[in-house]
């Protein structure tokens, strides 16, 4: 089950709850806000975003370095749990994704920040897309 919440609506506090097979278990993707326009493998994307760890710990956070992450979508420069939440985004979209180690940086982790074996929390922001 997944539920999708929406901040657009009119109404506070809607959700949304439908059956969803996933792909993959091990990425979990919660609509937050939503628009129109949705970016493709090879363009570069703009986003603003936070990363915590599942016990809340925040590990990263572009809004508090004053600085919007690029990365071009589909190329493996992010982790892929990254390449395929982004892709699923439209502009303006916040969405918050949730990665499994396979999704992230699995065993090795990215010491000191994150442990071995993480599955990771990333409230994302979808700001720009670049032809």
């Amino acid at each position: 089950m997944v539920r999708l919440l929406c901040s657009s609506c009119s109404c506070k506090n809607w959700q949304w709850n439908f059956p969803f097979k996933p792909q993959s278990l091990a990425l979990t993707y919660i609509l937050l806000f939503s628009g129109t326009t949705f970016p493709k493998n090879g363009q570069t994307v703009t986003v603003h975003y936070t990363g915590t760890l599942t016990d809340g710990k925040t590990f990263d956070c572009s809004k508090a370095r004053g600085k919007p992450f690029l990365f071009k979508l589909g190329a493996s420069q992010v982790i892929r749990g990254w390449d395929e939440g982004v892709a699923k985004m439209t502009l303006g979209e916040v969405a918050k994704l949730t990665c499994s180690p396979d999704y992230a940086y699995g065993a090795r982790g990215y010491p000191p920040l994150i442990p071995g074996n993480s599955t990771l929390i990333f409230e994302v922001e979808l700001l720009k897309i670049d032809s």
